[in-house]
């Protein structure tokens, strides 16, 4: 991994993904970039004098910006750790979109909580169009990571190829905070598929990344969100990973979601990656 994104709008859930971004970065040469977005008023885009939002105030603005970044710059990332930002005037899809193609992150890191924008960024229409046209991971931070210490991490998937590109910066993540990899594969009614199947797909699936510190785990329950819950709940995970895939529905990322469903149930933070 070589690039974070994180959205900002300097609220406490965009803390929450800035100091995430600093436990995963500081100490590496992974490079943080901190986007901040102002989505101006309709019928005010052009900044003239006769804008309420003219030149002026947009300058005195971006200086304050500037100066709550520099701060968060020096408060949580090592001097040695790479930050760059960028301020765009644009609405919150556009901006994360185009400035994802630009930089292509290898993950995005966004706060969470109902009602804020990055909620609505990260399980709404634009998290959806961002992440089908990028293909790039999101991490949900729903609560302060300041003592977070992910040392039990679930990572549950169907184990396609497509899914690789997700556990490969999960990986980096492992690594960095010294994880074990929990591989999950909860079978239900409708969804049934022997252990001996399942076992040999994961393994299959491992088998080109050495011998990372892992288990391989088959759970029977009654819907995929119960047994992704209970199971992380039994072993006590630090952190929860959701490969999804909107063509197979084997996690429905938006609307009545199972991330959803499960950032909300758990006090732990959701990596959720939609492919």
């Amino acid at each position: 991994m070589k690039k974070i994104l994180v959205p900002l709008d300097f609220s406490e859930q965009s803390e929450y993904a800035i100091k995430l971004a600093s436990k995963i970065a500081n100490n590496t040469e992974i490079e943080v970039f901190l986007l901040h977005m102002v989505e101006i008023p309709g019928g005010h885009v052009d900044m003239g004098s006769g804008s309420n939002f003219g030149i002026p105030q947009s300058m005195y603005y971006i200086e304050k910006v500037k100066k709550k970044i520099q701060k968060i710059k020096s408060q949580f990332f090592n001097e040695s750790t790479t930050v760059k930002y960028a301020i765009r005037f644009e609405s919150p899809y556009d901006g994360i979109f185009k400035f994802s193609e630009r930089i292509n992150p290898d993950l995005i890191i966004m706060g969470s909580k109902d009602q804020s924008i990055l909620d609505e960024l990260l399980i709404g229409s634009i998290a959806k169009k961002v992440a089908r046209n990028l293909k790039t991971p999101v991490l949900s931070v729903n609560k302060d990571p300041k003592d977070l210490k992910i040392k039990e991490l679930v990572f549950a998937s169907n184990f396609e190829e497509e899914n690789r590109k997700s556990f490969e910066v999960l990986l980096d993540v492992s690594q960095q905070f010294e994880s074990k990899i929990h591989l999950l594969n909860v079978n239900t009614m409708s969804r049934f598929k022997s252990t001996r199947r399942s076992k040999e797909k994961m393994k299959d699936f491992l088998q080109k990344y050495g011998s990372p510190k892992h288990s391989i785990n088959v759970y029977n329950d009654d819907s995929l969100e119960k047994g992704v819950l209970n199971f992380s709940n039994e072993i006590n995970a630090d952190l929860i990973a959701l490969s999804t895939h909107e063509r197979s529905g084997i996690f429905r990322l938006f609307g009545k979601s199972i991330s959803k469903s499960i950032s909300k149930k758990s006090l732990r933070p959701v990596f959720t990656f939609f492919i």
